[in-house]
């Protein structure tokens, strides 16, 4: 009989306790593996987001707000900006590219967004079918937004005031589906792009001017929700926010700083969660120890009588060792598939929220790591049981029956 079939009778033969240790391991495990995947997806995805944005101008207001509004969609905005300012701003020398936005309205949960198609091809974005927006009230849509909505290619649809959908609806001014957008992995897969002019056609065709006058008047005070820029040169890093902040109705925000402070906010509820997960691992190899160290005592007699029949020391030794190895390679290996499961559990909540979403089916090497831990644990609890068992004395043992 070689050692696993051994060792698997002697684990099936004490079925709680067995339970027990795979449980905690598994828990533990499992718990490491899904914060691992979701942090790290989350920060490729906000990374990707951002790539290219050196700063995103808007309302006073929360630097992170402005952060996660202007180029997450995850946020309400801080507010407006007067288009004048915005276009003084893109005509600056420090400034490369500037690509304003604006927001206030959606479509069954999914954020209409007022921009330029230099927007959509900042993020690499392709057609799948139809094309740009070119006049107002043509509309074009992410990979997500048509998959869920089933929308395409001349569709009619009208917005909602607010960010939610919750609000009126702008049912005097429906846009038409001139484009669907292949899948990016960015943001614009969850967004509705139409021409700035369309966003600004909406709100004035609810509140129709009194005379020409009242109509250039209010042309005159229209507004955008952010401005994202793309630095000239490393001199605009040291100056151009500075400018910016001092003047009284706009903001800047740097998404590479505000971006790291959110995860280093999100980071301690991590870092927490691991090391409940790592408590969990360290009772599971206690739990193995003690079910190892009890078997031991229970098996003595056992054991002696595998001595007296050929066994050596070195076999009874392997034969614990490999007990504690196989419980915590088990443990591990239930703990993977639990962590890809809460992930992909996760994903699904994300996705049914509308939110940047997380795969279960995805890999880290940093998991080999995680099964490396849970193998020393499961070998430093199975050494000294393991010792023992090399130390039995089989007269003595035999003797006491």
């Amino acid at each position: 009989m070689n050692l696993a079939t051994l060792s698997a009778s002697y684990l099936r033969a004490r079925p709680l306790q067995t339970a027990l240790s795979l449980g905690l391991l598994a828990l533990g495990v499992g718990t490491i593996v899904a914060a691992l995947l979701a942090v790290s997806q989350l920060e490729a995805r906000m990374g990707r987001d951002a790539r290219g944005i050196d700063l995103v101008v808007g309302a006073k207001g929360s630097p992170m707000q402005l952060i996660l509004s202007g180029i997450y969609h995850l946020d309400a905005p801080t507010g407006n900006i007067p288009l004048a300012a915005a276009q003084a701003l893109e005509k600056n020398r420090l400034v490369k590219k500037a690509m304003p936005l604006a927001l206030g309205d959606s479509w069954k949960g999914f954020r209409i967004v007022g921009t330029p198609k230099a927007y959509a091809e900042h993020y690499g974005a392709k057609l799948g079918s139809g094309r740009y927006y070119e006049k107002a009230m043509e509309a074009v849509v992410g990979s997500e937004v048509a998959a869920r909505t089933g929308v395409g290619v001349g569709a009619r649809f009208t917005g909602a005031h607010g960010l939610g959908g919750e609000g009126d609806e702008h049912a005097e001014s429906p846009y038409t589906v001139v484009g669907v957008l292949e899948k990016t992995g960015s943001v614009l897969d969850r967004l509705v792009l139409t021409g700035i002019e369309s966003v600004w056609q909406v709100h004035e065709t609810a509140h129709e001017p009194a005379d020409e006058e009242d109509r250039k008047a209010r042309e005159g005070d229209r507004e955008v929700t952010v401005l994202l820029i793309q630095y000239a040169s490393p001199l605009a890093v040291a100056t151009l926010p500075r400018a910016i902040n001092s003047k009284s109705e706009l903001q800047a925000a740097s998404p590479a700083f505000e971006t790291a402070r959110l995860f280093r906010i999100v980071g301690a509820g991590v870092e927490a969660l691991r090391a409940f997960a790592v408590v969990l691992i360290l009772a599971a190899g206690l739990s193995v120890f003690i079910a190892l160290y009890t078997a031991l005592e229970e098996r003595r007699y056992d054991l002696a009588v595998m001595r007296t029949l050929g066994a050596s020391p070195g076999r009874l030794f392997g034969l614990l060792l490999f007990e504690g190895m196989l419980l915590s390679f088990i443990g591990a290996l239930l703990g993977f598939i639990l962590g890809h499961v809460f992930a992909a559990g996760l994903g699904a909540w994300l996705e049914a929220a509308q939110q940047p979403a997380v795969t279960g089916l995805a890999f880290r090497i940093e998991e080999i790591w995680v099964l490396a831990t849970a193998l020393a644990v499961g070998f430093v609890a199975a050494l000294i049981p393991a010792c023992r068992a090399y130390r039995t004395d089989v007269s003595r043992t035999l003797a006491q029956g």
